[in-house]
């Protein structure tokens, strides 16, 4: 019998579940040293289900020691998505530093005749024990299947705020003072999207405040907020950008003002595992640019580097069609990080564990070869490179490499795409090759990573 963990296609250092379905990350908060993982679950089987909030938690956000379920339905519905906050000021009522978590309860999961409504649970003892509210819901059904509420507070109006998905592309913003009592102040248009917002601050580049309205697919606006009104400075724009990032949430309260995200890896293939689903590395957000030109970028936290083992570095690495790059390991799990020279070629090829990343530079697109675009179909189909179709460029690039998925991130995290995959035949598990004219691999350096299960 195979070791749980230890499983042909258990990722070795992303979280899951340690059996059964798993999708959208829920309720995160750090509190006391520990960050604070809940997420969609399905308690009894490996297919998407009756849905209960997971629960585990971890001291570097690496290893992952999962606890009792949290939250289990009732009769006002199932436990779909939300957020989790520290109430340090006691609005609540409940003793300051509860813990406070609001979920939508699904009814209409349970009975077609009770609609989705915004429920609060609260914790004493930092997040271990929940109790859910005696007067729930807090937000009643306002339409459609609301839900997913995500909550923060807002320090220069004092008050709760709690985006919340509506319908079609509509999300809403409430207000409160007290976390029980909600009252709505807006509806955000994020086109062409749905679900799972996020909402927090960021300081951008000249130190000045911005607020960032996420939705599910990675789509977002940066602009200001006084408490009555988010205004966007920008365009929507797109974050995560591969087949399968979506539901993304951060962390409150965290330490040292960090911006930490985690998001479901979703549409990842697990043939007959004990488990189902993946969620991707935690990566640290920060703003590029100032004002309309913000931008968010994404890179991983530097924790994961303490799983970093041999290492290998190469410089000046000529690249042409029949002379490709290949690296010396035989390693299932990487890090690596290269700058490449385009010149006048068509294209890069990375092959990892036998399967493609195809970098054309002509159309200035990336794909995964083969890559299989999660059910929702919300991702893009190519991610767009920040090149010029066609021009030479330097580009820089930085690829996670677990048992089921790449994660990429280019040129410091302005572009970032998730990708789930299952490995093909393979003499090596890196190799880059071109095609076209010749291309320069300026430096390249690939750290061969440790599972969080060795001992």
């Amino acid at each position: 019998m195979t070791r749980q963990y230890a499983e042909l296609h258990r990722p070795q250092f992303h979280f899951t579940a340690a059996k059964n379905w798993l999708n959208d990350p829920n309720g995160l908060v750090f509190c006391d040293g520990v960050w604070h993982l809940f997420f969609q679950h399905n308690a009894q089987a490996t297919v998407w289900g009756e849905m209960t909030w997971g629960h585990a938690i971890s001291r570097d956000l690496l290893h992952w020691q999962q606890l009792e379920h949290a939250l289990y339905p009732d009769a006002m519905g199932t436990m779909f998505s939300g957020s989790a906050v520290v109430d340090h000021d006691n609005t609540a009522g409940f003793g300051p530093g509860t813990l406070l978590a609001f979920y939508t309860a699904a009814g209409s999961q349970v009975s077609p005749a009770k609609p989705f409504t915004q429920c609060l649970a609260y914790s004493t003892d930092g997040g271990y024990q929940w109790t859910k509210f005696h007067d729930n819901p807090v937000v009643d059904w306002i339409e459609d299947d609301n839900r997913d509420p995500k909550v923060i507070w807002h320090a220069a109006s004092k008050q709760w705020v709690m985006a919340l998905y509506l319908a079609d592309d509509r999300y809403a913003l409430l207000v409160s003072t007290n976390a029980q009592r909600w009252r709505q102040i807006q509806e955000v248009v994020l086109a062409n999207d749905t679900e799972c917002p996020d909402f927090f601050p960021l300081p951008d580049e000249s130190g000045v405040e911005r607020w960032i309205l996420w939705s599910a697919s990675g789509r977002y606006l940066v602009g200001s907020f006084d408490g009555r009104k988010f205004e966007p400075l920008t365009p929507l724009q797109v974050s995560e950008s591969g087949f399968n990032g979506y539901a993304a949430q951060t962390w409150s309260n965290a330490p040292d003002g960090r911006c930490v995200q985690i998001s479901w890896m979703a549409g990842g293939l697990y043939p007959e595992m004990p488990f189902n689903q993946q969620l991707s590395i935690p990566v640290e957000l920060k703003l590029k640019g100032t004002g309309a030109s913000a931008v968010l970028t994404r890179q991983p936290v530097a924790e994961l580097n303490a799983l970093r083992g041999k290492a290998l570095v190469h410089t000046n690495r000529r690249i042409s069609p029949g002379k490709p790059f290949t690296a010396d390991t035989k390693a299932r799990l990487f890090d690596v990080s290269f700058t490449v020279s385009t010149g006048s070629s068509k294209a890069l090829y990375v092959m990892v564990r036998g399967q493609t990343l195809a970098f054309d530079w002509a159309e200035a697109n990336l794909n995964l070869v083969n890559g299989r675009p999660h059910k929702l179909g919300l991702a893009e189909q190519s991610v767009r490179l920040p090149t010029k179709p066609g021009c030479a460029a330097q580009l820089s690039c930085r690829l996670i490499v677990d048992l089921t998925s790449i994660e990429v991130f280019i040129n410091d995290g302005e572009v970032s795409a998730s990708f789930c995959y299952l490995p093909d035949a393979h003499t090596d598990p890196l190799v880059l090759y071109g095609s076209g004219d010749a291309q320069t691999l300026e430096h390249l350096a690939l750290f061969e990573l440790r599972s969080i299960f060795e001992q």
